[in-house]
């Protein structure tokens, strides 16, 4: 493709987050398929940590067909505009053309995207921190990535099992730790705050958590998985949703030796742990 507008400088997209943010606060961006995002953003497939679930099940004469139909829906929703149609209708009707477009090659097509799309797929690839949500229950997994910007600027990206990708702008931690509380939390059993309790690596290895969390270890019915990826590791939040609660196993520092807090949490407490993860430090107090 000769033209994917993807790459554009975050002041370019000052106007539309400031008018988005502005009138409604956090909003639907809009939604993404993993064919999309192959034919859109080949190389983030790679690159990034969102997963693309769909396509990881798919063979590659698969592949072939849903990028064919990928690209077809994307222009029929406006999502991209082809300057040169004609080539357009030739790569339709060749699944394998369509897939030389989505892996990067030369098929003479002139593609430019919608600002919402751009806006997703940029605000994806410059965030200099992310937190990664991992929800697993007996139908599968489910995926958030929180893309970090700014105090008023967040990407989230929620991803189904199936492969479909959500995109919200959120213009606030506490917005943001509420949507993760949903992915972590999805039945909302998190009832009250109970007895924290230390533990060592050794005991976590050994299984030697004690009578309660083993027994909401073994009956949870939501797993989470929160971890947040910046230039240092950051902590890691575990939690077990049983079908009447919610205990959390917090690790202050991936491979330390202390800093690992278990206990049952109400969704008060559960909604700080997670904001406190999200939370950008001040720009003034990092200088």
């Amino acid at each position: 493709m000769q033209s994917r507008d993807i790459d554009m400088d975050l002041q370019e997209f000052r106007g539309i987050l400031g008018e988005a943010l502005a009138e409604g606060g956090t909003q639907h961006l809009l939604r993404l398929t993993d064919e999309e995002i192959a034919i859109l953003d080949p190389e983030s497939i790679t690159e990034c940590i969102a997963p693309t679930p769909r396509l990881a099940t798919l063979t590659d004469q698969q592949r072939d067909w849903v990028y064919a139909t990928a690209l077809r829906s994307l222009v029929s929703r406006e999502a991209v505009e082809v300057t040169n149609i004609e080539e357009l209708d030739a790569v339709l009707r060749s699944p394998d053309a369509a897939a030389s477009a989505a892996q990067g090659s030369e098929v003479g097509l002139d593609i430019r995207v919608s600002p919402e799309v751009s806006l997703a797929l940029t605000l994806r690839r410059t965030a200099s921190r992310a937190l990664a949500v991992e929800q697993h229950t007996s139908g599968g997994a489910v995926h958030a990535i929180v893309y970090m910007h700014a105090r008023d600027l967040y990407l989230v990206e929620r991803v189904t099992s199936g492969g479909l990708h959500m995109f919200t702008l959120a213009s606030s931690d506490q917005d943001v730790a509420d949507l993760v509380q949903l992915v972590v939390d999805p039945f909302e059993v998190a009832d009250r705050d109970g007895r924290a309790q230390q533990l060592t690596p050794e005991q976590i290895s050994e299984d030697n958590v004690g009578r309660p969390l083993n027994e909401a270890i073994n009956s949870a019915l939501v797993v989470g998985q929160t971890m947040l990826l910046a230039d240092r590791p950051g902590p890691l939040l575990t939690t077990y949703a049983t079908d009447s609660a919610v205990w959390t196993v917090f690790v202050e520092e991936p491979q330390a030796a202390t800093g690992i807090e278990a206990r049952p949490v109400g969704k008060s407490t559960l909604n700080r742990m997670i904001k406190r993860l999200v939370t950008l430090p001040d720009p003034e107090e990092s200088q």
